[in-house]
């Protein structure tokens, strides 16, 4: 949730409402946004 909330600037209410498989998804579109971000996707 705080590579979630880090990334995206969501807050816990925000959340608190997913389910987990969401917050698994989420959490996989923040790694792959910080990494094509900071220029480590293609290594």
């Amino acid at each position: 949730m705080a590579d979630i909330a880090g990334i995206f600037h969501w807050s816990l209410a925000d959340m608190q409402g997913l389910e987990l498989d969401d917050l698994v998804d989420w959490h996989g579109r923040a790694v792959d946004f910080w990494k094509r971000t900071q220029g480590k996707g293609s290594k």
